[in-house]
């Protein structure tokens, strides 16, 4: 009797499907042999993981996230997310060229991997699931059942979550078509931008250069600008992509713009473990003449000011919240949906950036859960196109700054930490590659 209500409660949970997000209809879209959205977390311990532990510390925390224990389907008007009951995902050990494609059929359909090394533990999602806030939700609370499995005693709150709770509603929600209703659609930049030029590495190569820098250093550089961190590390990336598009040949400069993405959890409230971003494109028009850094900080500046507010980004998410309401458009098969989204990204918004920069800032684990962390690391994963891309974020004083390319050259690296040196930050440098 028990085996038979057990199997008919897995048939009822079969059913349970999550319609994409706002931002994860675009990746499945995006989906090619040599490129998926794969972005990863990982967690530096102060001992080495004992992978069996970790394996019981997964199977004990994913059902908590029902929205990560999915496999992504295929309807004839939209992808959706169904529970996934397969065993898995598996830990594996890791690998050097990590984020590789994620096929949507391997790895028994999870949307999901888990790795470990010496003392890390990395964590990949698709970003059809998610975006890193959400997921660093999943990876601090496996971290925490882990140690706890260890024999430590680690607390809820912050990015852990309690397993024996159910989910929120606001966790599952597409928080997008909630705010996404301001009476205007603001138009998105369309003027092409300059693009790295480099000699792109074999398939399944993923060149990674970290550097490790002391959160009090990169404050006091950016304290002498009067800017705060995030804009004073943006305003060196255009530095740096200025310095390098002027070091090639070229007819003519052409205008160097970041995609960042903002949480709009800081302006919306929301509990989502969703995607629940949109992005931002600070820039610098060489066109115009030349720019001091002093300027290009300037400019960020007030870039940001401007732009990164409610109203803004209210009408940000609206514009592309109507594309989706449009009664004409919800009709159209997935295969023209598809056609038309691939050529509209490849042909404009892929080209509307020359570098992506994300900044996850400070995290917050729960009190007795610091003594066991070294510190973390966030990865974007293989760009689209030929570029790259730098991720950062800090734990107590420790911040990392993670460039994420598929192209031999390191140029723009080189260039962007000799600034941070220049400005009196002290800088190690981690890579999976030979320097």
């Amino acid at each position: 009797m028990k085996k038979q209500k057990d199997q008919s409660q897995q048939h009822i949970d079969r059913k349970v499907w999550y319609k994409l997000d706002l931002s994860a209809i675009v990746y499945p879209t995006l989906q090619r042999k040599d490129f998926s959205s794969v972005y990863r977390l990982s967690v530096l311990l102060k001992e080495p993981v004992k992978p069996d532990i970790l394996q019981q510390a997964v199977d004990m925390t994913l059902p908590r996230f029902p929205t990560y224990k999915t496999a992504i389907r295929k309807g004839l008007f939209w992808r959706y997310l169904e529970t996934n009951h397969r065993p898995g995902p598996f830990v594996q050990k890791d690998i050097r060229n990590f984020c590789m494609p994620m096929p949507f059929k391997a790895g028994n359909r999870y949307l999901l991997r888990v790795y470990y090394h010496g003392c890390r533990i990395s964590l990949e999602a698709h970003h059809s699931l998610g975006d890193g806030t959400g997921c660093m939700h999943v990876l601090n609370t496996i971290t925490a059942v882990y140690l706890r499995l260890l024999g430590h005693e680690i607390s809820d709150g912050y990015y852990v979550k309690d397993i024996h709770e159910a989910p929120h509603p606001e966790e599952l929600e597409d928080a997008y078509m909630r705010y996404a209703n301001a009476k205007v659609s603001p138009k998105r930049p369309g003027e092409k931008t300059y693009r790295v030029r480099g000699t792109k590495e074999p398939f399944y190569t993923f060149n990674v250069i970290d550097g490790i820098l002391s959160v009090k250093d990169v404050s006091a550089a950016a304290a002498k600008y009067q800017v705060s961190i995030t804009e004073y590390l943006n305003a060196v990336l255009l530095y740096a992509l200025l310095k390098k598009q002027e070091h090639e040949w070229h007819i003519r400069l052409k205008p160097v713009r970041i995609a960042m993405p903002v949480n709009l959890r800081r302006f919306f409230p929301s509990k989502t473990l969703r995607n629940f971003i949109t992005m931002i494109y600070p820039g610098i028009d060489p066109r115009l003449g030349d720019y001091t850094f002093e300027e290009i900080v300037t400019q960020v500046h007030h870039y940001m000011r401007y732009y990164i507010n409610n109203k803004f980004l209210k009408g940000d998410i609206t514009t592309n919240a109507n594309t989706q309401r449009h009664p004409l458009i919800r009709i159209v098969p997935l295969f023209l949906k598809d056609f038309v989204v691939r050529q509209f990204y490849t042909k404009v918004q892929d080209k509307n950036s020359s570098a992506g920069l994300t900044n996850m800032g400070m995290l917050k684990v729960p009190e007795n859960m610091e003594p066991h962390i070294e510190r973390f690391d966030i990865y974007m994963g293989q760009p689209f196109s030929s570029r790259t891309n730098c991720a950062i974020i800090s734990f107590k004083d420790t911040m990392t700054i993670n460039f994420a390319s598929n192209i031999v050259e390191s140029d723009v690296e080189r260039y962007f930490f000799q600034k941070l040196v220049q400005d009196g930050v002290h800088v190690k440098i981690e890579s999976n590659r030979n320097l």
